[in-house]
């Protein structure tokens, strides 16, 4: 029976139960012959930030409506400032010592506001939370978010190749006062880290998510322009 490579770093498992853990914590110590760490021992986690998108098309509208974003909804494996990945079809894991700056629905729901803004095409956009009156709020659920160090039919990637970065995200455009969904759109990006290295698999989650946020971007805008001009002409 062939043996999946580890990915780069040591990893953790989500979710193990209690009975799961002190055997797995067990059997590391059994292996590696180490000591457990104390708190506050061990090296820091490295912290590291995505980036917002900047360039956008011409063609996008200019619209004068106002928007508020939600943070996207997500699964507790995901939501959660930890870096995810994948090597089987059934198990997230997590990369060591390695984190974003937030919470991953908290980083995108700001993202994706530093995004509309850079656009330049939109009046008023923020957060939904702190209150204002809108035309428009961007509902989201963030479905995946991860390494995976596999193909689609979970087999596992060649020794040494960098892992495959997956998003999918899908967004409701929610039309107020009355709080109806105007649209609906779904979109997924799987693209390969430009190397093994933590550094590589980060720039490959930049990409991903800043293809991700650029469609959902111009989605919102031209979707939103269109409902809008139909009902106040």
């Amino acid at each position: 029976m062939t043996r999946s490579r580890k990915p780069f770093g040591p990893v953790e498992t989500f979710a193990p139960t209690r009975r799961g853990f002190g055997l797995g914590a067990g059997a590391a110590l059994m292996l590696g012959g180490c000591s457990v760490a104390l708190p506050g021992s061990g090296e820091p986690p490295r912290i590291y930030v995505l980036t917002p998108k900047s360039t956008f098309g011409d063609d996008l509208p200019e619209v004068d409506w106002q928007l508020l974003i939600e943070p996207p909804q997500a699964a507790a494996g995901i939501s959660s400032a930890r870096i995810a990945l994948r090597r089987s079809l059934i198990e997230l894991e997590y990369f060591a010592r390695a984190a974003w700056t937030d919470s991953a629905p908290l980083m995108i729901q700001t993202l994706l506001i530093e995004s509309f803004e850079n656009s330049e095409k939109i009046v008023s956009v923020g957060r939904q939370a702190i209150g204002l009156r809108s035309d428009f709020i961007l509902k989201s659920d963030l479905r995946e978010f991860q390494a995976e160090y596999m193909d689609d039919n979970g087999n596992p990637l060649p020794a040494g190749s960098p892992p495959n970065i997956r998003i999918r995200m899908n967004a409701k455009l929610v039309r107020m006062p009355h709080r109806t969904i105007a649209g609906s759109r779904t979109i997924e990006y799987l693209i390969q880290a430009p190397g093994p290295g933590m550094v590589d698999i980060i720039a490959g989650f930049d990409d991903a998510l800043g293809k991700t946020l650029k469609r959902i971007v111009g989605w919102t805008l031209e979707e939103g322009q269109r409902i809008y001009s139909a009902t106040n002409t």
